[in-house]
């Protein structure tokens, strides 16, 4: 097999981790490459790199079977946008600590590996979101499985968001920002600030204000069929745009659309995993001296 793997900055009781599953693809006889960053950074820490190619996010993705993510949720994210339209399956090691996409301990990664090579697995497909604007803000990356969110850049004044659902006018927010998410991002930013948990196969988006100032208004779940139109203004001419973890400040009044990405995130999940023993175990849902 050729895999590909992607990791982030990590602290000194992750190298083992990375060790363990570079020694493995090795004394296997698969081709891996690193990404440049996370290679440079494996290097700088010792780890052996004897047999590793080096890839850069952007490149082709056609020839890799899989690619192994080292880290937490956030560098699964990052993952994400380098396998983009290949949508070619990821495995996500988790050593961070909450875990709702990089479900695979890192205790397991041998039993993973030989899972895959078994063909004994699944695909967990989930939808994702794109931005289009007339100014390109993340170039080819336009797209994120999580979120996608309008703030307010400094601390002073709110921001207004005018927002169309297909084209016809829902509601002008007065807020610190308006988060669209999908249903694998509604058990993030948007679950802190009062959205609610959808499953991750719902077909829905989820528009959850930032500290809304009308308190009235509340989270909303709409078909992801639907193109979502925002229009921000704010005082100081300026807001951010944030897609799961990259970010951009730009002027008011360009607008912005949202949707539903053509292609989607594959991510691989083995016998016995479940989203809502999920959902109990890292929420401490049912947490209770009576249970």
């Amino acid at each position: 097999m050729k895999v590909a793997i992607h990791g982030k900055i990590f602290p000194d009781n992750t190298t083992p981790v990375i060790e363990h599953t570079i020694e493995l693809l090795r004394n296997k006889n698969h081709d891996f490459v690193l990404s440049d960053s996370f290679h440079d950074q494996a290097y700088q820490n010792g780890i052996n790199l004897e047999n590793a190619g080096i890839y850069k996010p952007g490149s082709s993705f056609e020839q890799y079977d899989f690619i192994i993510s080292i880290g937490g949720d956030g560098t699964l994210l990052e993952t994400i946008t380098h396998v983009g339209k290949s949508e070619k399956p990821i495995l996500g090691v988790n050593t961070g600590r909450l875990g709702f996409l990089a479900t695979t301990n890192k205790e397991l990664i041998s039993e993973a590996i030989e899972c895959i090579e078994n063909n004994n697995f699944e695909i967990d497909s989930r939808m994702m979101l794109k931005v289009e604007s007339s100014d390109p803000l993340f170039k080819e990356f336009n797209y994120g499985l999580n979120e996608v969110t309008v703030l307010k850049q400094d601390t002073s004044s709110m921001i207004t968001v005018q927002t169309y659902i297909d084209n016809e006018f829902l509601n002008t927010y007065w807020a610190d920002g308006l988060i669209i998410s999908t249903p694998t991002g509604s058990t993030g930013y948007s679950l802190s600030c009062g959205g609610p948990v959808v499953m991750p196969h719902s077909n829905n988006l989820v528009l959850t204000p930032v500290s809304p100032h009308n308190l009235s208004v509340r989270p909303l779940v709409v078909s992801d069929s639907c193109t979502i139109s925002l229009e921000v203004a704010s005082r100081s001419n300026y807001f951010m745009v944030s897609l799961d973890s990259r970010s951009r400040i730009i002027k008011s009044g360009q607008k912005l659309e949202i949707k539903k990405e053509d292609f989607e995130a594959k991510l691989i999940k083995f016998d016995g995993y479940s989203f809502v023993d999920t959902l109990r175990q890292k929420l401490n849902w049912g947490l209770d001296v009576r249970n």
